[in-house]
Formats: structure tokens, sequence, C-alpha cells
């Protein structure tokens, strides 16, 4: 049992790894439902450095992340003045921008045997060649799956991914951090990778011989029903797809709800044109080129002709976002696997940067595919912006059922200043936003739309207790209980 629980968490490799970087101060990161065995793993490897070392190395355990358990809590461990952060359980593997990283996926149960026959048999109904991803918790499994497959490098029809790494050093230049770092290997060579294209979504890498598309590809899943599976069904939409449930040992081929989910991505997006305030939602403060993407949305948000906050509040939920209902959007800047925010409760839509830039880019449109990756979006911004520069034409709104143009005047277009007289517009705005129609006190009617917060609260106005004059006969009183709660007069 004890050897299962050392092998299930990687005591001795993690032991060695903190031994061989002579780090002294360790944060382990837990999700919830391994916190559980937070206080085994620490004393083990106290135990363990301690015998390889003979010195004490300090260890903290770190719960209850402020955004996705999947990331790396950088801010926690910096505030306990940590070397490093050891992170178990699922992850998206996404770059850190100050702490190395250094990660245990776990071992997951699965038959592979059964595994193995499934994939087989469906591979001799299909065509196509077949890429095989997983969930990382199955990567211990991966070597006896080739194996029994009996798979060689110059296979072209069986292909398996690769883990990008299971250690991450933070880079320097916060643009390069954006990038996925390569898994090291003494084979690789810039000469390979020229005559291939190379793909990394989930913390997997793969390459594809030259003149192939990930299209031409049946891609065959190992692991659950996750946020890094719906990462690839939304990224890869345009891809056969089959799912190997290995708690189920069965094969899941339909994913309708999964698609349906880019139905609604793409009305969102619609939606998002409309709206005048935005507001930039931060849901990382770990993943490195965050602050770049938020730069990048303040710019692409005021191009434009919008206004734009930051709001940093931990995990968002429909509580939280309601105490900004001057905001008509919001965009979630997090890792990709959290970044699909499910709305349908929100005042307000959540849509991703991506989305975004299909939004607020004029004459962009959806061509299918899906970006989840900063450096991804950042590129399809650069490139949407040559592409429609100087673009002024009035958009079709499906919401308002006509042509409507952006609210930057053609002056600030060109030149890009700011009227000096701003608050008495405000103010005149706000004078003109509410009119009473006739006598009735209570109906009101919108005349302009607010274009920014201070806009909108000037817009909101209290009128307290209204009386009616016309009526001044009194009401009739209402008698009412008498009595303790725990039992009135009358019961």
């Amino acid at each position: 049992m004890e050897l299962e629980f050392e092998s299930k968490y990687e005591i001795n490799r993690t032991a060695e790894f903190i031994i061989s970087k002579s780090f002294t101060r360790i944060a382990l990161q837990f999700p919830d439902e391994l916190l559980k065995d937070s206080t085994k793993v620490v004393s083990a490897l106290k135990s363990k450095t301690r015998l390889l070392t003979g010195r004490e190395v300090r260890f903290f355990v770190m719960a209850d992340t402020t955004y996705g358990s999947c990331c790396i809590d950088e801010v926690g461990a910096l505030h306990i003045d940590s070397e490093c952060v050891v992170h178990y359980g699922q992850t998206c593997l996404s770059p850190t921008s100050v702490l190395p990283a250094f990660f245990v996926f776990g071992k997951a149960s699965i038959n592979v045997s059964s595994c193995v026959k499934h994939l087989i048999d469906y591979a001799s109904k299909s065509d196509k060649p077949i890429m095989i991803l997983y969930g990382l918790e199955y990567a211990h499994v991966i070597p006896q799956i080739r194996e029994e497959l009996g798979l060689s490098k110059t296979d072209s029809q069986l292909s398996v991914a690769n883990v990008l790494c299971s250690f991450i050093s933070p880079s320097k230049d916060p643009r390069e951090s954006m990038e996925h770092p390569r898994p090291y290997s003494e084979s690789d060579s810039s000469d390979s990778l020229s005559s291939s294209r190379s793909y990394r979504l989930g913390g997997l890498t793969w390459d594809l011989p030259e003149g192939s598309k990930i299209e031409d590809y049946l891609l065959f899943w190992i692991g659950s029903d996750s946020s890094a599976f719906a990462n690839v069904v939304l990224t890869f939409n345009g891809c056969d797809i089959v799912r190997y449930d290995a708690e189920e040992d069965s094969l899941v081929t339909e994913f309708y709800q999964q698609r349906r989910i880019l139905k609604r991505r793409y009305y969102l997006v619609e939606k998002a044109k409309d709206a005048n305030i935005i507001g930039i939602l931060v849901g990382t403060l770990g993943v490195a080129g965050y602050l770049h993407m938020i730069h990048h949305m303040q710019a692409l948000i005021s191009a434009a002709g919008k206004k734009s906050y930051i709001l940093a509040m931990g995990r968002p939920n429909p509580a939280k976002l309601a105490n900004f209902p001057e905001c008509d959007v919001f965009i979630y800047i997090s890792c990709a696997q959290t970044a699909l925010l499910d709305s349908k409760e929100f005042m307000s839509p959540v849509i991703t940067p991506f989305e975004a830039n299909l939004a607020f880019s004029r004459g962009s449109e959806w061509t299918g595919a899906y970006l989840m990756h900063f450096q991804d979006v950042i590129n399809s911004v650069k490139s949407e912006s040559e592409a429609h520069i100087g673009s002024e034409e009035p958009r079709f709104s499906f919401f308002q059922g006509g042509y409507v143009e952006d609210h930057k005047t053609n002056d600030q277009a060109k030149n890009g200043e700011e009227d000096t007289g701003e608050t008495m517009t405000l103010v005149q705005a706000a004078e003109k936003a509410l009119q009473l129609r006739g006598n009735d006190h209570n109906s009101l009617t919108k005349q302009t739309a607010a274009k920014s917060g201070p806009e909108y609260f000037l817009n909101r106005v209290y009128r307290g207790l209204e009386i009616n004059s016309e009526n001044t006969l009194p009401e009739p009183y209402i008698v009412g209980r008498s009595g303790k709660a725990s039992g009135y007069k009358h019961e």
C-alpha cells in the first residue's frame, strides 16, 4: 500500500528533482480532491530528502487557489518565498512567469488491453490515420500502449502524442514565455522540424508529416469528459473524434453537446458586437503573458471605439459580476482549459479573448477555427488588424435588426484626440438619459446609451418614494399577528 502511494505521487522522482536543483523551500499545490493526502506527501518527501541529503527541506501546502487549480498559483507561492512549485493533479501545463514548476500528473487506473482492443476495432472501420491523445493522468500507460500496438516512429497510420514536459522554467521575456516550451530531446533538430507541422494542446505535443492536415486524422482521446477534452473538441472541431472512457471501459462517439457549444459561442460573439462597455476579467495571475494579453484586449477595445475596465475578483460567479451591471460583456483572460465559462446564469455574457477579437475587429469573420492559447490569439489579432485596417463601414446587428455604426467619431478615428469637454458631455447625457412620459412617474424611457462607466452611473437616478397626489383617501389598515413567533394567538 505504501509503495502504491509513493508511486501515485512519484515521491522518489520529486525528491530527486528537488535535490538536483538544491531547492530548500518548496510549495506543494493540491486540488481539492487530493488535499486529503497532502500530509502524507509532505511526510514522505521530508523523509526522502532528509535521507538523501541529510539536510532539512521545508514544504508548504497550498490549496483553495484563487483561480483554476490547473494553473500554477505563483502569487500564493511567492507569499511564502517559495523557490519552486510542485503541482499535483490535472494541469494545463501553462508556462509560468516567475517561478519554476514541477508537475506530478497522477496515475489513473485503466485497462490497457481493453483500450488497445477498442482502438484496433475502431481503426479497422476507418480509413483515416489515427492520432492518439490523452489526459495527462494516463501518461504513465502510454509506453505500454505503444508496445501493445507495436508502434514505430515511422508508422503513418497510428501516432501517439507526447507529453510536453514535466518541468517548466519561466522565461525572462513574457512575450517569449507565452509560447509553450518544447520537451527536451537529444534527437530534436531544426532539420527534422522544418518538414513537419507541430501542434501543442493541453500539455501534449505532436508533429504531422509534411503535406498532412489535422483534419485528415481521426482523434482518439483516452480519458474522461474533462475541460482538456472540451478544449480538444473545440480546437479541432473539423476532425472526427472518438473518446475512450477508461472508467466505463467503453467508446463514446457522439458529442452533440460539445458541438452545440460552438453555436452558443457564435451567438455570444454576435451579442458582444453591440456592447459599449466591456469588463476585462483577470482569470489568472500565473500564466505567462496574461498582462500582455490584457494590454492587447485594451488596445483592441479602444480601437473599436468602446470603453473597457479591468476587474480582478478571483473565480467569477453571477453574484460577483452582477455588481458591475454597466458592463455589457466580459472578456475572461484565463488559461485554455478554464477560459470557456458557461455564462447562461450571468446578467452579461462572458467571452474569450479569441471571441473578443472576432467581435471587435471590423470585417473579421469566423472561419470555424477556434483558438485558445494567448500567442495564437495575439497573432490572429495582428493579422486581422492588418487585413481590415481603415474599415469604417456600418455593420449589421442581428439583435437590433439593422445597420449600426460604432460610437467612435470620424475625428477620433483619424486624429485620436479625446473630447476635452467629456465631463460636460456626460452631465448633459445624464440630464437627457431619462425622460418622463406625461404625468406617469413610473414610465421612463432611455434616450441615450451609456458609453462609459461614469456615464452609466450618472444615468441611474434614485427617485425614492412616489406619493400619488391624485388619490387623497387614506388606505385601510390591516391588523397583523400578535404573540410570539413560536406560537401566535390565532394558531
